[in-house]
């Protein structure tokens, strides 16, 4: 992967980003993803924030050898730290970390919010926790859909600030437009889950009295769940 070819995930998640976009990129590693939306002329300015040094000089490369240094910011920094007010951003990416990641790095950074950003996030697990988080901070998911990639199944959640919205634990846990839509991808992949999550609960049933109570709990719900999601 480079910032001519993207992975299938990057790719649309780039796909998702508005046209003309001033685009935070946040984790941005190589930064590929704004300089590949610059390269095709989609985005207006971007910044590319990271936070360790290696994928900090490798980002600071890539924009350099494209000569984007005047339209894509790479900042060393923390999270949402890499925004400043003047950039104006309007889209935001985190691509590739643990979806509970994504929503620390939201919550120490609300501050640098202004609320009119369209988030877009590729989240490694921990969906329902980013979900939890966009709903108790009034965003509305306006996009989901799952993708295949490397033998891994990955979600795609773009959410708009809206004010106040409620979900229920099903949609939560599932996603709410990926629930109402049943793609064959999303149906595939709880397909797979649910045998994992049977699994898992057979394993603590056996275990049962060195189990949480609300490991077992939480784990038979699960399996209840995706039963009647799948009919």
């Amino acid at each position: 992967m480079n910032e001519h070819t993207l992975s299938r995930r990057l790719e649309r998640v780039a796909s998702l980003v508005p046209a003309d976009a001033r685009l935070a990129d946040i984790g941005s590693d190589h930064a590929y993803l704004p300089v590949a939306l610059m390269r095709r002329g989609l985005i207006a300015m971007a910044v590319a924030g990271e936070v360790a040094t290696t994928p900090f000089r490798a980002a600071e490369r890539t924009v350099r050898e494209n000569g984007f240094e005047e339209r894509i910011r790479v900042r060393l920094a923390d999270g949402l730290a890499a925004i400043e007010a003047q950039d104006g951003i309007t889209a935001i990416s985190l691509c590739g970390m643990g979806g509970e990641t994504i929503r620390d790095i939201f919550e120490a950074g609300k501050s640098r919010l202004n609320g009119r950003e369209q988030l877009i996030l590729q989240p490694n697990g921990g969906e329902p926790e980013l979900r939890q988080w966009l709903m108790d901070n009034g965003y509305r998911i306006v996009h989901e859909e799952v993708l295949r990639e490397n033998r891994f199944d990955y979600e795609i959640i773009v959410a708009e600030r809206s004010g106040p919205v409620v979900y229920s634990p099903e949609a939560l846990y599932f996603g709410p437009l990926l629930m109402a839509a049943r793609s064959p991808a999303f149906l595939e992949k709880w397909r797979r889950l649910l045998r994992h999550r049977q699994r898992t609960l057979a394993n603590l049933q056996r275990a049962r009295q060195a189990v949480p109570d609300q490991k077992w709990h939480d784990t038979a719900q699960q399996v209840r769940w995706i039963t009647e999601l799948l009919g």
